[in-house]
């Protein structure tokens, strides 16, 4: 780590990065390390930001950009071959290694974010039926004002969000993100466990109403078929783009009294914070059809229309990262399967995300990352702070 900080531009964003992740273990014997965990992870982390998405690609950047790399550390042996790199990503642990990413985000942006979304992805290529393993399922905590990932937790299947998002949020805790902001989760995670763990950390939720709180959806919408306009704050919004436009209407209200009253029923709500609920109506114009779509939400927040909104639309940007993963950084297409490669590497196309989307240089993330592998300056533009 020596040779890092001495060099000329301590602030960059690499040295904070490889001084978060000197936390990984490496059980090698010392004296049998040829490939220093520390220049992995910056070998790992250049190639994936400049358009390297399989670790054949990353050795092959490496080998041309060897005296790029060794501006930073040593590289004595060189660049390791790809069965070696596959090898030690296999090893690593993915809980450390997902810590260690949270808190170097927290490093670099500190501050309070308005509107976090917590949403999962799968990584649909990474099964392997012979096996009986299921493809990566990737929960992460996205600052859509920001757009940026916060935090990460892989959970072996779909089912375990519930089980794994109060996890999520301890790691947004410990980092100072959570404090003050709104959490959006969508109707998997509308559970009272999770409400609360929320509201204890001093945040908000605005939690989506579906199948798995029938009754309370179902309450919801007809107290907004037959509430008195007085008791309704409504916005609309109009955007136009993409060859279509699209109308929401918002209607919010704070009247929610008699949802924590004293009810004994099967499917009864429990939740005891709500303090305004929201409907979200969704018509979409396309040159040939219109579709229509409703939904419902409750909420910790007290009542402001525009705030509710924000929040409610900017969940959105949650599924923008997820498909630039998989547009831009191949992540449904990676076939990575033995040992923890795929989580790692998952966190390794989060952040690099991160940098890539911080760089305010003209044209698309594909254009950026393409010129971060032509360019050691534009890639050390992206890397510095």
């Amino acid at each position: 780590m020596d040779a890092i900080f001495e060099e000329e531009v301590p602030r960059a964003r690499l040295c904070l990065l490889l001084r978060h992740f000197s936390e990984l273990k490496d059980d090698r014997d010392p004296w049998r390390v040829a490939f220093p965990l520390k220049e992995v992870m910056l070998l790992v982390t250049c190639a994936t930001i400049a358009s390297c998405d399989d670790f054949d690609d990353i050795v092959a950047w490496g080998e041309h950009h060897l005296d790029f790399l060794r501006q930073f550390s040593e590289f004595h042996f060189g660049i390791p071959c790809e069965r070696w790199l596959r090898s030690l990503m296999n090893r690593l642990d993915p809980d450390l290694f997902g810590r260690c990413f949270a808190s170097w985000v927290a490093e670099l942006w500190p501050g309070r974010h308005d509107f976090i979304a917590i949403d999962g992805k799968t990584a649909r290529r990474t099964h392997d039926q012979r096996k009986g393993l299921k493809a990566l399922h990737t929960l992460s905590a996205y600052a859509t004002t920001a757009r940026l990932v916060l935090a990460q937790l892989s959970v072996p299947e779909k089912t375990n969000e519930i089980t794994a998002i109060p996890d999520l949020l301890d790691h947004l805790a410990e980092t100072k993100q959570l404090e003050g902001a709104m959490v959006t989760i969508d109707a998997m995670g509308c559970q009272v466990e999770i409400a609360d763990k929320i509201v204890a950390y001093k945040a908000d939720y605005l939690l989506a109403l579906k199948g798995n709180q029938p009754t309370l959806e179902a309450d919801v919408e007809d107290y907004f078929r037959t509430a008195p306009a007085s008791e309704l704050v409504e916005k609309t919004s109009v955007e136009k783009g993409h060859g279509r436009i699209e109308t929401r209407t918002y209607s919010a209200s704070s009247n929610v009294d008699w949802i924590v009253s004293e009810r004994s029923y099967p499917g009864q709500p429990r939740f005891k914070s709500i303090e305004t609920i929201l409907k979200v109506h969704a018509r979409v114009e396309y040159p040939n059809r219109c579709s229509f779509d409703t939904r419902f939400y409750i909420s910790s927040a007290p009542l402001n229309i525009e705030r509710l909104a924000s929040a409610a639309r900017g969940h959105w940007g949650v599924e923008s990262m997820h498909w630039l993963l998989d547009v831009e950084f191949k992540d449904d297409l990676s076939r990575y399967r033995a040992g923890h490669g795929a989580k790692n590497m998952a966190v390794v196309r989060r952040f690099a995300l991160n940098l890539v989307r911080a760089n305010k240089a003209k044209g698309s993330i594909k254009t950026r990352r393409k010129r971060a592998g032509w360019s050691p300056e534009f890639l050390l533009e992206i890397l510095r702070l």
